[in-house]
């Protein structure tokens, strides 16, 4: 990969055969290792960014190079007739998917962010007489959320405020994998955004 990425390498069958035993094939162990070779560059992509302090005050820089390869690895187990005949196209494209993460969570947490309220006691404010409490707020959640792991999950996350390596560390028994809390973590903010009303 340091050959390539200075353009002393021609010859690219070599890491197009293990994209391709990594995608096509599904070969766990070669999708780990072609990972760990291009990890140092979909990070040095991720630094480069121009939102990168906007989406590194959300999460990791770690979060969004897992998404990144995520994302690539469903889209070409999805597709499978997606493949790729260069190195330059499936690293364009892994760079693609890393853009998409960055991006995706932005739009997310924009969507989420908080709305300053007016001061109670100014003039034209509305008086609400009974408010909504925290077990309506949760009954809603439930109902959106019908699976158990992702109520749980969302618990962690919005109610203790916990990080994914926080959520590993202290419920190893329940989520041992920051892969699969990113993930259902996603969903969880894509359902809550899909059912705003």
């Amino acid at each position: 990969m340091i050959h390539y990425r200075r353009g002393e390498v021609n010859d690219q069958r070599h890491y197009l055969e293990l994209l391709r035993r990594a995608t096509a094939q599904r070969d766990e162990d070669v999708w780990e290792c072609l990972q760990r070779q291009l990890r140092g560059i979909v990070l040095s992509w991720m630094r480069q960014h121009p939102d990168k302090e906007a989406a590194c005050r959300l999460d990791s820089e770690e979060h969004y190079v897992n998404q990144a390869f995520e994302r690539f690895r469903h889209a070409t187990l999805q597709h499978q007739n997606l493949e790729f005949t260069t190195l330059t196209a499936a690293l364009h494209y892994l760079r693609t998917c890393l853009n998409g993460a960055i991006l995706d969570t932005l739009r997310a947490y924009a969507l989420l962010r908080e709305v300053p309220l007016p001061d109670p006691c100014s003039p034209g404010e509305p008086v609400v007489e009974d408010g909504m409490d925290n077990g309506a707020t949760w009954e809603i959640l439930q109902n959106v959320l019908t699976d158990v792991r992702e109520r749980r999950l969302a618990y962690l996350f919005f109610h203790c405020g916990l990080k994914p390596g926080e959520i590993v560390l202290f419920c190893p028994q329940e989520f041992n994998d920051v892969h699969e809390i990113y993930r259902l973590r996603r969903n969880i903010i894509e359902r809550l955004l899909h059912n705003t009303d």
